[in-house]
């Protein structure tokens, strides 16, 4: 909780109103704050509000830092406030990196690793473990690389990233961590801007963003952001269009209350690019960047709709509460070809299909109510709330074998759109409700120790359909009152700097299903974090140095890792211990810089080996950093330049193991205002034109080379 505040009147009777209704026991900490010294009578006392909730947006205060988040916390936080590994990826960065969808983010991130495909359809892991969900201001929703549902970055002002789990406020959260989206929301005064960039492959990209009042007082306030990113492709037949629309309506009801709307529609249309095979042996071959062993008719079609609602409400008593919703549907259709099998020494491959039919309908709600008090002279904070989402998905499988091709002669004409039959069908319904409270307690200005816990009620059913043997199997998933405690505590050593620790766990229920066609057992995992944060200059510079070890049981890995696949296994017991260091913001009023590096190493130790955690490299370090001249002709030039390294990674599957050395990536960029509102950009991406395989994964496919050198120019207009 920051330490600056606005001062308002507590009404103690209103606060035990509150413990009353709250679902956990409220009353005592209401009385802790009572005056002492009148013992006949109750007295009014102040306490200061928390002033992060009017934190300004992002893009408003420009740079590659913010002051706070509030991915993990439920309420606002410094991020040396926080216990654990927090960053936030501004708006600043977001557009000097061309960035348009969250994988793309992901690839140049330290401590991130994408699993290199289509843009929009790669998955993203931390700390060795897949992001299944990203939250839309704190409301979560799935995320799945292979239905194409990674957002596009347009409609969002920053996007905060969470390693590690946090059980607390996402109980059936990922290991990874939490992906928070923070959307763009309406500006009290009229705003636009316009971009547009072209470069090689005939990579295009348009944004047109209007925001402003719809009414003289000001009080209902509207944003509209359009985008459209389209690509040729580096490899041939390899289209990906891209599109999303977003709107805004805040109003303010009273002085204290907001009612607030937003609608997020996204479409992906690709001919994908599965990758290339290997030799029997797991060797890589060598291939032409452009050359493509899918089907002309290759194409991956994809609909998300994200509708939310916010109501809320500032206290006089220095409270805060809110309702929130978010409804998701989810629809997607594909049908590729790719090469199934390894390359035989005369070059012959086998060609096979996968096609699916999905579907997804989900909702979140959460409630919560926020409350800082005093106690011993210092300012804590509460937070109490519950929350809710239910996750309905439905979807039918089917794989066409194409025969066998010769990767010497072969043309993506050559094979024939197969009349795909779909031989499985899985359906399952998930719901959980929970009840959470976090205390961040004061006990002394420079020590805040916190803690909370997290109550769950999940209940699911799984069905799956074999249509070939009509076998139709069901089973009930049930957990009831499963608690999830955390713990942290934060050390100012100074001004600048803070120690912190944390613990948290996650119980996650699961819907995937062995080979035998029963439910894998729940995961259980937990997380110890240690580290330094420090913050510079104001916070226009913020640091953070941790360590980390994750322990995770059960957890479902894919059996074979090939597409449209059905089977799982549970992947034992695991370890993953590591470190990271990070620097984002202002180094000099002109010179803004993001830098991180992550070391990580990965144990099983019990179980079966996790081929997910051998394409975790060992080590990752990611650099960018912008000058803009302060003076002279060519005033305002910025002058940006980074590079993207990690060390080898390999995957092992059946006593056969494919290998891809490390690498290190530059790219450079160029940007100057020709006026005041008008700013030209250069990007040369891969600027020494590095030769290197991005991705491994079987003798079959999924073995991905990196992007070749390639430009973009682009102007963004702004009025």
């Amino acid at each position: 909780m920051d330490r600056t505040h606005r001062t308002r009147p507590l009404s103690i009777g209103r606060l035990m109103l509150l413990g009353l209704l709250a679902p956990f026991p409220l009353s005592a900490l209401a009385q802790s704050v009572a005056p002492q010294d009148e013992p006949l009578e109750l007295e009014a006392i102040t306490v200061e509000g928390n002033r992060l909730y009017d934190m300004p947006p992002s893009e408003q205060t420009g740079g590659y830092t913010v002051d706070a988040a509030t991915v993990g916390t439920k309420t606002p936080a410094a991020l040396r406030d926080i216990p654990q590994s927090i960053t936030v990826y501004t708006d600043n960065y977001i557009k000097d990196r061309n960035f348009v969808n969250l994988d793309d983010l992901a690839k140049y991130t330290a401590g991130l690793r994408t699993l290199t495909n289509d843009s929009g359809r790669s998955s993203i892991y931390a700390r060795g473990y897949e992001y299944d969900e990203f939250n839309i201001d704190g409301l979560p929703g799935p995320m799945a690389s292979i239905h194409g549902t990674v957002p596009s970055l347009s409609p969002f002002d920053r996007v905060e990233i969470m390693r590690g789990p946090s059980g607390l406020f996402n109980s059936t959260s990922e290991m990874g961590g939490i992906v928070n989206m923070v959307r763009k929301r309406p500006t009290d005064e009229f705003q636009g801007s316009l971009t547009g960039r072209y470069g090689t492959w005939d990579q295009s990209y348009l944004e047109a963003d209007l925001s402003g009042p719809l009414d003289e007082a000001g009080r209902v306030r509207g944003r509209m952001v359009a985008s459209r990113a389209d690509t040729n492709g580096e490899v041939d037949y390899n289209e990906n269009t891209g599109e999303s629309f977003y709107g805004a309506l805040d109003m303010d009801l009273t002085d204290a209350t907001t009612l607030s709307f937003g609608l997020i529609h996204q479409t992906k249309d690709i001919a994908p690019h599965n990758g290339y095979p290997t030799d029997a042996a797991g060797n890589l071959l060598e291939w032409s960047h452009s050359t493509f062993l899918g089907a002309d008719w290759n194409d991956f079609d994809g609909r998300t709709t994200d509708a939310i609602a916010e109501l809320t409400h500032r206290f006089d008593t220095g409270g805060y509460g809110r309702v929130a919703v978010r409804g998701s549907k989810r629809d997607t259709n594909y049908l590729y070809a790719y090469t199934g099998g390894a390359v035989s020494p005369n070059g012959d491959a086998r060609l096979v299909a996968t096609g699916r039919d999905f579907q997804q309908d989900t909702l979140s709600v959460d409630a919560s109510y926020s409350q800082p008090f005093e106690l011993l002279g210092q300012v804590s904070e509460f937070v109490v709330g519950s929350d809710f989402k239910r996750y309905d998905t439905d979807y039918r499988n089917g794989t066409a074998n194409l025969g066998t091709i010769n990767i010497h002669d072969y043309r993506p004409t050559d094979p024939s759109k197969p009349a795909l039959v779909y031989s499985s069908r899985f359906e399952s319904e998930e719901q959980e409700a929970g009840l959470y409270a976090k205390l961040t307690f004061r006990p002394i200005e420079r020590l805040a120790l916190i803690g909370g816990a997290r109550t769950s009620w999940y209940d699911g059913e799984v069905t799956n359909t074999t249509y070939t043997s009509g076998n139709v199997t069901r089973q009930d998933i049930k957990e009831s009152g499963h608690v999830t405690p955390y713990g942290g505590l934060v050390f100012d050593l100074d001004e600048q700097h803070s120690l912190y620790a944390s613990y948290s766990q996650v119980f996650k229920p699961q819907t995937e299903t062995g080979a035998d066609g029963r439910v894998i057992d729940p995961r259980e995992g937990e997380q110890y974090e240690v580290g330094i944060k420090g913050s510079y200059f104001g916070g226009d510079l913020n640091a953070r140095l941790s360590a980390f070890q994750l322990t995770d049981e059960n957890r479902a890995a894919d059996a074979d890792g090939l597409p449209g696949t059905t089977d799982y296994a549970a992947a034992g017991k695991a370890r993953i211990r590591g470190g990271e260091v990070e620097v984002s913001g202002y180094l000099t009023q002109n010179w803004e810089v993001l830098a991180g590096y992550t070391y990580m190493k990965t144990e099983n130790l019990s179980g079966d080996e996790n081929t997910l955690f051998q394409l975790m490299p060992r080590h990752q370090a990611s650099l960018w950093s912008k000058y803009t001249l302060p003076a002279g002709p060519l005033r305002g030039l910025g002058i940006g330049a980074g590079v993207t390294a990690m060390s080898d990674f390999y995957m092992e599957r059946a006593g056969v193991r494919i290998s891809a050395p490390g690498y290190a990536v530059v790219d450079a960029k160029l940007s100057y205002p020709v006026t005041e509102q008008l700013t030209a950009t250069l990007d040369v991406n891969n600027l020494f034109d590095r030769d290197y395989v991005s991705r491994v994964g079987s003798v079959g496919t999924f073995n991905f080379y990196g992007p070749s050198r390639n430009l973009m120019v682009g102007a963004r207009y702004e009025f």
